[in-house]
């Protein structure tokens, strides 16, 4: 039973010294002094104050993409025992002790370093020699740009590292699928390519084009796959379903499961609660939440409710009036009806309070039991403080002229007679007698004279409307937009008759009775709308610049400044590199239209593994390149030379390949294959010049003189800071 004690226990490993070699050399250029600058250097400053959130539990929003990224760098904040105290305001401030530098770039630099042995691998998953892949590495070890990324707590390298890795995991599994399909390796190589598809999404929406790119080669690959009579219609529809769950219903899993705990960390409100809906602060704890849990759920009448546009542009505002009334004539000469105005207010207030009238009853208390207001019922809408009720009529608004004026109506005693009868349309109503909800139901509150909506129209009024938003009523064969919905926000039952004691009641708290939670699924879907449609900030940049520039590095950026000497990090890539990666892609294009053209006249340049082999190469190295490029001249958004990043990784890897593709075609003889390994040998010691020239800029450790500074600046569009003592 024991004899197993009498022989030793043997592990045999292949250790490729190629790739121990290059990822400690790796490591070592990304992780070396690490922890300097000791200061916020460029979007340091951006991605710090989203972590600052995460530890102190507090909701926000970015447009830029998921949370993913924002959760991994929090992560190395949480390991590093960052309480979450410091005020990210400024580029170039000190960080104070408690901040763990160290830890919170420490993730940006593992994945940069990574990208080293991972590029090796890729090359040598293609099929490409072992040289080219070892070039493919050493031309990722010393891209300037590439080091200076991720020595940062910023997000392109962390991206790149998941890009490449679902391209690796897919070539491990598409060569696993040759010689073992549905073996272990098989199933982790095909899941871990969803899992890294699913990481480049959540880092950030750019990622998605890496994913379709796998998606379509992946696609391609099971379209010759369902053409293979060898297979059963068993075994086929086995191929398609395992890729099916790998490729989409795994990414479609994760990208839930990174937004739930999301929202499991920021769970009290914060400065951006006001972009969310009324029910979702209400989720949130603080803030809204500490008005609203328990109020009455349903509206009744006689309930003093505030309401809130859901649309939430130019900025959130609630339904809101006040004594003042519209000038008799406009500047432009058009005449008002002189009524009380009525307007959206972007901040709390206790004008924002209207009380739900029965037309029928003169009562504006709740009876007992309260009456329900549904869907369809006829109200009227009195404004708490001044008790006048809410009104339209074939008036003109004073900014839009082509929709109706909305005020609070004023007896002038003159034939103008009030027109606010109101019909309640809840919109997300799941039956026709559905009841008036605080929070849940989003309304529309169309006229019964004239059928126009309540809309709020986005402009702001003139000094005599103190600046505030115009509410129109806009008819309703112009269409549905979301500013014409609302939304009980605060709700109390009313008690009071007497307007003194009503208008002490509306300054008062509200009483709480009913709490209400909103389930994942609609808080997830609220918050991925929102992050899709808020707007970024468009301005100009000093830095900016457009696609066409970062091909050619035409531009840079200052990333940090030391506040003594002329020390200085800055964003700028390998000349050599760069320039060698597109024209790389340009003669790849031009041999692969070469060979196609041939190919389509019968003539086969190439053995039909190598073609599949080049074409397998394009399609993700160019490829890769292409779809992390194009897109960006169709963004409307300020663009800086790191979004460049993805796509020139993509470019590195296609550019040993086109070498040795060169090298194995022209170079017939000896003395040529001897002549072309020198060029290479040369070419790649000029790369090594240009990074160790341009190193005092990726690392900011060294100070230089003005001359040297001078002399660094190859190109007029390069900004290097040169101080003037």
């Amino acid at each position: 039973m024991l004899g197993f004690l009498k022989r030793p226990v043997v592990v045999k490993a292949d250790i490729n010294l190629n790739v121990v070699v290059l990822t400690a050399v790796a490591l070592l250029s990304r992780l070396w002094q690490l922890a300097y600058p000791r200061a916020v250097v460029f979007d340091e400053v951006y991605y710090g104050q989203y972590i600052s959130f995460y530890m102190k539990r507090i909701f926000f929003l970015d447009g830029s993409g998921p949370p993913f990224g924002h959760m991994l760098l929090a992560l190395g904040g949480y390991l590093g025992g960052f309480d979450g105290n410091f005020l990210w305001n400024r580029i170039g401030a000190e960080y104070s002790s408690n901040v763990p530098v160290w830890s919170l770039r420490l993730l940006p630099a593992l994945t940069g370093a990574l990208l080293v042995p991972m590029a090796y691998q890729i090359l040598l998953e293609l099929g490409f020699s072992h040289c080219a892949a070892t070039g493919a590495a050493l031309l990722m070890l010393i891209e300037n740009a590439l080091i200076t990324q991720s020595r940062l707590m910023l997000l392109e390298s962390v991206l790149i590292f998941f890009n490449l890795l679902a391209v690796l995991s897919y070539l491990k599994f598409s060569n696993s699928q040759k010689q073992r399909p549905f073996s272990l390796s098989w199933w982790f190589w095909l899941t871990l390519t969803g899992v890294a598809c699913s990481c480049a999404v959540g880092v950030k929406y750019v990622g998605v084009c890496t994913y379709l790119l796998v998606l379509t080669v992946a696609s391609v690959h099971a379209w010759h796959l369902i053409g293979d009579r060898t297979l059963s219609h068993v075994r086929v529809l086995c191929h398609l379903l395992a890729r099916a769950a790998a490729l989409l219903v795994i990414p479609a899993l994760m990208y839930l499961l990174f937004f739930y705990v999301h929202l499991i960390l920021v769970y009290r409100s914060g400065p951006h609660d006001q972009i969310m809906s009324s029910a979702f602060q209400a989720s949130l704890e603080g803030g809204l939440a500490r008005i609203t849990q328990g109020q009455p759920l349903e509206v009744a009448y006689g309930s003093q409710v505030t309401l809130k546009n859901v649309f939430g542009k130019p900025v959130p505002c609630w339904l809101h009036s006040h004594q003042s009334t519209y000038p008799m004539i406009y500047e432009n000469g058009r005449g008002s009806s002189h009524q009380q105005q009525v307007t959206c207010y972007p901040f709390k207030d206790v004008n924002n309070w209207w009380i739900v009238k029965d037309p029928g009853r003169h009562q504006l208390v709740v009876s007992n039991p309260p009456r329900p207001v549904r869907h369809g019922d006829v109200v009227q809408l009195v404004h708490g403080m001044t008790t006048r009720f809410l009104n339209t009529h074939d008036v003109a608004a004073p900014l839009s002229p082509h929709s109706q004026e909305v005020s609070c109506y004023v007896d002038y005693n003159i034939s103008m007679p009030s027109q606010n009868l109101w019909r309640l349309d809840i919109v997300n109503r799941e039956s026709d007698t559905e009841v008036w909800k605080t929070i849940l139901s989003e309304v529309r509150l169309v006229h019964v004279n004239t059928s126009a909506v309540l809309k709020l129209s986005g402009a702001h009024l003139p000094d005599w409307g103190f600046r505030q938003l115009e509410v129109v009523g806009e008819k309703l064969s112009r269409g549905y937009h979301e500013s014409m919905v609302w939304n009980v926000e605060e709700h109390r039952y009313g008690k009071s008759q007497e307007q003194k004691e009503r208008e002490l009641e509306l300054h008062s708290p509200a009483q709480m009775d009913v709490s209400r939670n909103l389930s994942f699924m609609a808080r997830f879907l609220e918050l991925q709308w929102r992050m899709l449609t808020v707007r970024s900030d468009d301005s100009e940049h000093k830095y900016s610049s457009s696609p066409l520039d970062w091909v050619t590095l035409d531009t840079s950026i200052a990333y940090w400044l030391h506040p003594r000497t002329s020390a200085q990090i800055h964003l700028l890539g390998n000349a050599v590199i760069w320039a060698s990666a597109g024209l790389a892609t340009l003669v790849y294009a031009l041999l692969f239209l070469w060979y196609l053209l041939r190919r389509r006249r019968g003539i086969h340049d190439l053995p039909e593994d190598s073609w599949l082999r080049w074409a397998l190469a394009g399609a993700l190295c160019a490829g890769g390149w292409a779809v992390n490029y194009v897109p960006f001249f169709m963004m409307e958004k300020t663009l800086f030379l790191y979004h460049y990043l993805p796509a020139l990784a993509f470019q590195i890897l296609l550019l040993p390949a086109v070498l040795e593709h060169l090298g194995d075609r022209l170079c017939r003889s000896p003395l040529l294959r001897s002549l072309f390994s020198g060029l290479v040998v040369a070419w790649y010691s000029c790369a090594c010049h240009v990074f160790n020239t341009l190193r005092p800029l990726t690392y900011g450790d060294k100070s230089l003189s003005p001359s040297e500074l001078k002399a660094l600046r190859w190109k007029d569009s390069w900004d290097i800071l040169i101080r003037k003592h």
